[in-house]
């Protein structure tokens, strides 16, 4: 048994707290409550059956049934949760929070930012709604809502840790926009609505720092928003690649000030994939990417930015330093598969 000692300072009129910091604690929990009550109605708890265990689909845990959360986006079923929750699944079954049990399908994800969108049968659910994440402030209140290690409609709160984050997904390109915060999450917390005080959703529970205390990550709610109408009205995320392997590597003081370049750094290109269409001369083995689409270009990331759904098909300027000089030329980006 644990004896709880009082330890503050009786005030003059008598003891017990400041009649401002009761009230303050006062209004800090009633908010909390409120928005826990309204994603109550929300939040779906998700089992994932991948099925004979291999390499390629195991699950952190081991098990073939591995569980995750959602929320619902829609009110004729559409559900929001993580691309790794739902990746290689045989089956998904969706858990509403009146207990009810759904098989859900899968209507588009997209690896390079985490996300995906599921959908049910049913006609009467209760959705939320994206809030405006560009209007988040550091030191704001965050509430996180999930089934952590399965304990289902889990409440979780804290603040707002920073803004403007990046955070390399399963597929090796940047999420931009991620937002940081304290509000504890856990293996299950992973598709979950990350929530402001006005019950507004700011962004999706995906990661944590393994072996941190309060250090965890949501994709922001404005990307959020863009690529889950993208998945609903089209099943996918289009974008460019250039059939390249490479990596990023430090130019030489020489490179940089002879060709005026503002980049430290550039993209070797170690390997072709494939043969990308081309109008002049073609990427090749031992070339430094250091300029696509009149844009500088410093690291595999600045290039995967760059290689968005407008320049598929479009025959683009690139800038490649070869055999020490500057060669330039026009490439037309494929659409990934």
């Amino acid at each position: 048994m644990i004896d709880f000692i009082d330890t503050h300072t009786p005030n003059s009129s008598g003891g017990g707290h400041p009649e401002g910091e009761q009230t303050a604690l006062d209004a800090y929990s009633e908010t909390i409550v409120n928005v826990a009550r309204f994603t109550a109605r929300s939040v779906v708890n998700i089992r994932v059956d991948r099925g004979q265990q291999t390499a390629q689909n195991r699950s952190p845990q081991g098990q073939p049934m591995t569980m995750g959360s959602g929320f619902l986006i829609s009110a004729d079923g559409y559900i929001v949760t993580n691309h790794h929750v739902i990746n290689h699944a045989k089956n998904i079954l969706v858990t509403l929070p009146g207990g009810e049990e759904l098989k859900a399908a899968v209507k588009g994800f997209d690896a390079a930012t985490d996300l995906a969108v599921l959908k049910i049968k049913h006609d009467d659910c209760q959705p939320l709604t994206f809030g405006n994440s560009d209007r988040l402030q550091a030191g704001q209140i965050a509430i996180a809502v999930g089934n952590p290690l399965g304990f289902q409609q889990t409440i979780t709160a804290g603040v707002v840790s920073a803004l403007g984050r990046t955070l390399r997904s399963q597929s090796g390109r940047l999420i931009d926009d991620v937002i940081q915060t304290d509000a504890a999450l856990n293996p299950g917390n992973s598709g979950g609505p990350l929530m402001d005080s006005a019950g507004k959703v700011i962004g999706v529970n995906t990661a944590i720092i393994k072996g941190a205390q309060g250090i965890c990550f949501a994709v922001s709610a404005n990307m959020a928003k863009f690529i889950t109408e993208k998945l609903v009205a089209e099943g996918k995320i289009k974008r460019a690649y250039l059939g390249i392997v490479g990596q990023t590597i430090r130019l030489s003081p020489r490179l940089i000030t002879g060709h005026q370049l503002t980049k430290n750094t550039g993209v070797y290109v170690t390997e072709t994939t494939t043969k990308t269409d081309t109008s002049h001369k073609g990427i090749l083995p031992g070339d430094i990417i250091i300029s696509f689409n009149r844009q500088p270009v410093g690291s595999i990331d600045d290039l995967h930015k760059l290689l968005t759904e407008d320049t598929i098909g479009k025959a683009l300027p690139i800038v490649v330093i070869r055999k020490g000089m500057p060669e330039s030329f026009e490439v037309i980006p494929a659409e990934t598969v």
